[in-house]
């Protein structure tokens, strides 16, 4: 098996609320969409962020659990530097999600959070070293 994700797919309570959040509010482009049943981004060369219709999702793999707390997943999107970290959580700010501000983190890098309509976690970071430029694209 091949070290690699193709698809990450998330349940999504109300499609076309998450595509008005993503591609209307983050400016993304969709690669699909189905209204009510699934909108599918590319969010790299070979990777695919699905949001299926949570109805849809139980249907083919079985109920989804639920209840208070953070959603048990985080998606990082990673930048250069920690001014694109603030522009990006701002843009969410605008867009009525919950964010928390950035700050420097004791491993060294500077991160911050937002919560999509469905309550997934996307943290915006600048990672230092190695790792940091492995998943930037190149300038």
């Amino acid at each position: 098996m091949d070290q690699r994700i193709s698809f990450i797919t998330l349940a999504v309570a109300d499609v076309a609320r998450s595509q008005a959040f993503y591609i209307d509010g983050l400016g993304w482009e969709p690669e699909l969409y189905v209204p009510g049943e699934v909108l599918m981004i590319r969010t790299g060369k070979h990777l695919v962020l699905s949001l299926w219709d949570r109805a849809g999702f139980e249907a083919e793999v079985g109920p989804a659990q639920s209840g208070p707390g953070a959603v048990p997943i985080t998606i990082a999107h990673n930048v250069r530097t920690p001014a694109e970290v603030d522009q990006i959580l701002a843009l969410a700010s605008s867009l009525g999600v919950e964010v928390s501000a950035a700050q420097q983190r004791d491993w060294g890098g500077y991160t911050g959070y937002f919560a999509d309509p469905d309550g997934f976690r996307w943290e915006i970071a600048v990672n230092p070293g190695p790792i940091g430029e492995l998943v930037l694209p190149p300038d």
